[in-house]
C-alpha cells in the first residue's frame, strides 16, 4: 500500500483529503466501516466484492466503487485474482454527478485521471491543489459519459427490437458498439435493470408467445421467427420463462 500525505486545505468545491494505491493480497478486506468523507476506489486490475446498503456487488477493472460519507460499507479482494486499486478521498459542498449515487460506476476513462493523480507525489506545496484539479476532471468525465452510456444502451435496445429474429447475440451487439462485453453488460444492466442476455431472451420469448396466442402460429414457426433454430432449446427456454411448454401455452390460450 502506498498513501500520499495530503494536507486538508479545506478548499471549497472539491477538497481532497487523501490519495493512495494498493495491490491487495488474496482475500484482503476492510470493514464493515463508516467514512466521514467521500471515498472513490478505481479498480486497475483484478476483482473484488463491495457491499453497500446490504447489497453485494462484484467489481471489475475499469469500475469505481463509491463510498459516501456516513454509509456503512465492506469490501474484500477476490481470493483468486485480488484487485489493485487507486483511491481518492475528498469532502465537498458541490452537487456531484448522478453516477456517484450508484454503488459501482463503470468508467474505464477514469483510469487515465487516477494515473495523473499519482503525479501528486512530485508536488511539495501544491499537492492538494493538483489533486483538486484531477477531481474536477474526474467529475467532468463522469458527467460527459452519462450521455454516451445512455446512447450505447439506446442503440443496443434498438438493435434487439429490430434484429431479435436474426439470431443476434450480446457479443455481437457489444462488438458493433465497439465496447468490451463485460463493460457493455454492466452499462445495460444498470440502465435497464436486467442483463442484455436476459432482456434479449425475454424479448424473443414474449414475441414468440404473441405469435402463437394472437396469430395462431405453431411453436416451430414461432421459434424460427424469433431467432431459435433449435426447437428443443426454444421449448426449454419457453418453459423456464412462462412455466409451461409452448404446446401447453397454445392449448391454454385456445380454451
Amino acid at each position: 500500500m502506498r498513501s500520499e500525505f495530503v494536507i486538508n486545505c479545506r478548499y471549497g468545491g472539491l477538497n481532497p483529503v487523501q490519495f493512495g494505491e494498493q495491490v491487495c493480497p488474496s482475500g484482503h478486506s476492510f470493514g464493515p466501516a463508516v467514512r466521514i468523507h467521500w471515498l472513490l476506489h478505481y479498480v486497475v486490475s483484478g476483482f473484488g466484492t463491495f457491499v453497500r446498503d446490504g447489497v453485494e456487488h462484484r467489481v471489475s477493472p475499469g469500475e469505481i466503487f463509491v463510498i459516501p460519507p456516513h454509509v456503512e460499507t465492506y469490501y474484500e479482494a477476490d481470493r483468486e485474482r485480488p484487485w489493485e486499486y487507486y483511491w481518492i478521498g475528498f469532502t465537498t459542498d458541490e452537487a456531484l454527478p448522478e453516477a456517484l449515487s450508484h454503488p459501482v460506476v463503470s468508467c474505464p476513462q477514469a483510469g487515465e485521471i487516477f494515473e495523473e493523480m499519482r503525479r501528486c507525489s512530485t508536488y511539495e506545496n501544491g499537492k492538494s491543489a493538483y489533486l483538486a484539479g484531477c477531481l474536477w476532471k474526474l467529475m467532468a468525465t463522469l458527467l460527459e459519459q452519462k450521455t454516451k452510456q445512455a446512447d450505447y444502451v439506446d442503440k443496443a435496445l434498438n438493435c434487439i427490437h429490430s434484429e431479435f429474429a436474426t439470431g443476434i447475440t450480446v457479443g455481437a451487439i457489444a462488438e458493433r458498439l465497439n465496447l468490451d462485453r463485460s463493460y457493455f453488460s454492466n452499462l445495460f444492466t444498470r440502465r435497464v435493470g436486467t442483463s442484455p442476455g436476459a432482456y434479449l431472451r425475454s424479448y424473443r420469448l414474449n414475441r414468440a408467445a404473441e405469435l402463437m396466442s394472437r396469430y395462431g402460429e405453431k411453436p416451430t414457426t414461432a421459434a424460427l421467427s424469433v431467432g431459435y433454430d433449435d426447437l428443443f432449446h426454444f421449448s426449454k427456454a419457453f418453459k423456464q420463462h412462462f412455466g409451461v411448454s409452448p404446446r401447453e401455452y397454445c392449448k391454454a390460450k385456445k380454451q
